[in-house]
């Protein structure tokens, strides 16, 4: 099987599986909630690239994990993901009309239940991890937990997005750029291959070469990103563009102009890709995902 029709397969199968977990994990009540379940329903199902849920099934795999322990796992990841695009579209962050190709939350629904549903999302991810449906040991549990918790908090995703909210009204350098989506982007793919080395049992000293890979692809996935801001489709990215330029922040693209963004993007995957050195086809996945960051146009 060519890297192309691995990557291609794996994609299908996690967003249909992802799917399914959050089909079966989210039924609608028959009461006053239902209209609350359905707006987390809109946003959790049949969109987005699944991307983190896909790494941490690559890197769980590698280790022989069951899928559907890492399903139910990359089911929380992807919550707290689909959490923060409900808050960041709101009109008091980025005021998005379009994600993945339809009308935001607040609009579909409105604003007070789209914050509740961001909210309620997030509660839903570590009720999932903290479930012995999802891994029986009670270490790995409070472990996965406490990792996908500091990838999201103030120390993590949401730091991160109060840098950018600050960087309006600021003037970043790269550095300053840099950690900022370190913690936005990076800390949340991060905790995704984390957690699938949490699942496969590796010890902290036997998960430095992941965090490398995880740092790197954190990175480039942003660079990319902000290259598809700036010279993008909005109907193919599914969503708007053209925003940094307008809200005056500083990103890789105005700092190193897109060729060297381009540029720097490679050199992080082809770096990412050295990270996972020691191992053999069954890391082919994970290299796939790496390259597949810098090619994708949404």
């Amino acid at each position: 099987m060519t890297a192309g029709s691995l990557l291609s397969e794996a994609k299908a199968a996690i967003a249909r599986d992802v799917d399914a977990v959050f089909d079966v994990l989210l039924p609608v009540p028959a009461d006053a909630r239902a209209r609350l379940v359905e707006a987390m329903r809109y946003a959790a199902i049949g969109g987005g690239k699944r991307l983190r849920p896909l790494l941490l099934c690559a890197t769980s795999a590698m280790y022989g994990v069951d899928r559907g322990a890492a399903l139910r796992a990359g089911a929380a990841v992807e919550a707290i993901h689909v959490y923060s695009l409900i808050h960041d579209d709101l009109p008091c962050m980025d005021n998005d009309a379009l994600r993945h190709g339809k009308p935001t939350v607040h609009l579909a629904f409105d604003e007070a239940t789209a914050v509740l549903a961001g909210d309620a999302l997030h509660d839903f991810a570590f009720e999932v991890l903290s479930d012995p449906a999802t891994v029986t040991d009670p270490f790995v549990r409070v472990e996965l937990i406490r990792t996908l918790a500091q990838a999201s908090g103030s120390s993590g995703m949401a730091g991160g997005q109060m840098m950018d909210l600050v960087a309006e009204q600021s003037e970043f350098d790269l550095q300053t750029v840099t950690r900022l989506q370190q913690l936005k982007t990076g800390a949340l793919l991060g905790a995704a291959v984390e957690m699938g080395a949490i699942l496969g049992r590796v010890p902290q000293e036997g998960r430095i070469h992941l965090r490398g890979y995880a740092r790197d692809i954190g990175l480039a996935f942003q660079i990319v990103d902000d290259l598809i801001d700036h010279e993008g489709d909005a109907a193919v990215a599914g969503k708007a563009v053209g925003k940094d330029a307008k809200a005056g922040k500083e990103t890789f693209v105005s700092l190193l102009g897109p060729d060297r963004a381009r540029e720097q993007a490679r050199m992080l995957v082809d770096q990412a890709i050295a990270h996972l050195s020691n191992h053999g086809d069954e890391a082919d996945l994970l290299r796939a995902v790496a390259r597949y960051i810098i090619e994708r146009d949404h």
